[in-house]
């Protein structure tokens, strides 16, 4: 327990200080102008657009860990993830700055006519968000393999004073929009994240040279390996723009947008020290007492990170949070506070995810985690196409509809998760 713990706490407080970055975001744009039309265009088009296209290479942290196992083979991985994340890079480029951005706004989004040009240019200004993103987390990885997850944590703190000092510069002393100041704080902490990520990995590299050589890594096996954890954060995230664009058809459309982000950083923040637990899995499961001691832990924090949102959510603090920290417009402070009490679950399942996506990465069994994300994507979808129909006869709005969607897709995921991590579970005794 105290070594998962030792783990774990670096990694835990690097996605904690990475969740916050949106409440800061979210905090800056709201005291600018045009609040609303600027946090509806950051919710339902900079930043859903930006998560798809860097949905592949998500998982290089993942990857990374499991796979840097020796000098050559870190530099392959670091090869194929250097040259994923550029090509992914350039399709953000050709989406933000062609006229192909005015058919996935638009027709597929099906965006309010004035949030077009503000997510225009919040997207392109967002550019280098995917190498960055891409290059840190494949560094991170092997900082990880070798139990450095320290740097890992003061990396995101590296990137969360930059994106601060960035959105409070520019919001005080220029005259740029919201969504301006949210793109090139955002952008800017990720490319300082990825520089000290590029600095700090140095302190490995003695390590890895050390190492047996292993396995030679190359395309193949590592495309074997990859691509159904790539496809697992892509069709996930997939439900970004997906629930934008069903909620852009429900009642109350751009107000459901508009507190969809707020709603999201908050349990986005709950969560995400459940999602640091899967690189903690996939490295000590297989050690004498790992299975043990990580399902013990896992059960303890599913039911603290859950316990946190319910206090936020169901206590006068979400009036606080909501109005206070994050000043959004009144008007969308109830809708925030019944999103997030929606959303109880959440943490909880989030836990039971990364245990049992840890098993079967540590036993090269990715393509079950591909299936769940295959299955909670079609009953998301199928949800929302429901919603889009039936939501304004029930009276609901869209994106009350949308979080009840996601936490029935979120659950069926989990057990298809337990369902087939059953065989790497009895392998480890």
């Amino acid at each position: 327990m105290a070594r998962v713990l030792r783990l774990w706490s670096p990694l835990a407080a690097s996605w904690v200080l990475m969740a916050m970055e949106p409440t800061l975001v979210i905090a800056s744009v709201s005291r600018l102008p045009e609040a609303k039309i600027n946090l509806a265009a950051w919710s339902s088009v900079v930043f859903p657009i930006s998560l798809v296209i860097e949905g592949p290479i998500i998982m290089m942290l993942a990857a990374s860990t499991r796979l840097s196992s020796s000098w050559r083979r870190y530099s392959a991985v670091l090869r194929y993830g250097v040259v994923l994340s550029v090509l992914l890079s350039l399709l953000h480029a050709l989406i933000a700055f062609t006229p192909l951005y005015d058919f996935v706004a638009t027709t597929l989004l099906g965006c309010d006519p004035s949030v077009l040009e503000p997510g225009r240019v919040g997207l392109q200004i967002m550019t280098p968000w995917t190498f960055a993103i891409g290059y840190r987390r494949t560094q991170q990885g092997a900082l990880i393999r070798f139990e450095r997850s320290g740097a890992v944590g003061v990396g995101t703190a590296v990137r969360l004073v930059a994106t601060a000092a960035v959105l409070a510069s520019l919001g005080s002393w220029t005259g740029l929009s919201g969504i301006a100041v949210a793109g090139f704080g955002v952008a800017t902490g990720v490319t300082a994240e990825a520089i000290y990520a590029h600095w700090r990995v140095k302190e490995i590299h003695g390590a890895l040279r050390q190492e047996p050589e292993g396995e030679v890594m190359n395309v193949a096996r590592f495309m074997r390996f990859y691509t159904p954890l790539a496809l697992t954060p892509l069709v996930t995230l997939f439900i970004q723009p997906i629930g934008a664009a069903g909620m852009n058809r429900m009642p109350r459309a751009l107000d459901s947008v508009a507190a969809w982000g707020p709603v999201h950083s908050l349990v986005f923040t709950t969560r995400s020290v459940g999602m640091a637990f899967n690189e903690v899995v996939v490295t000590l499961v297989a050690l004498g007492g790992g299975p043990r001691a990580l399902r013990r832990f896992g059960w303890g924090l599913a039911g603290v990170t859950s316990a946190v949102l319910a206090l936020m959510a169901l206590t006068p603090l979400s009036s606080v949070w909501f109005g206070e920290v994050q000043r959004i417009p009144a008007e969308l402070v109830p809708m925030a506070r019944v999103g997030a009490a929606l959303c109880l679950l959440m943490p909880a399942y989030q836990v039971a995810q990364s245990w049992f996506q840890g098993l079967l990465v540590h036993a090269h069994q990715t393509r079950p985690i591909t299936e769940a994300v295959l299955i909670y994507f079609a009953l998301a979808w199928g949800l929302l196409e429901l919603g889009v129909l039936r939501a304004e006869e029930f009276g609901v709005s869209g994106l009350n509809w949308a979080l009840v969607t996601f936490i029935i897709a979120g659950l069926v995921q989990t057990a298809w998760l337990w369902l087939r991590s059953r065989s790497a579970s009895r392998a480890l005794g």
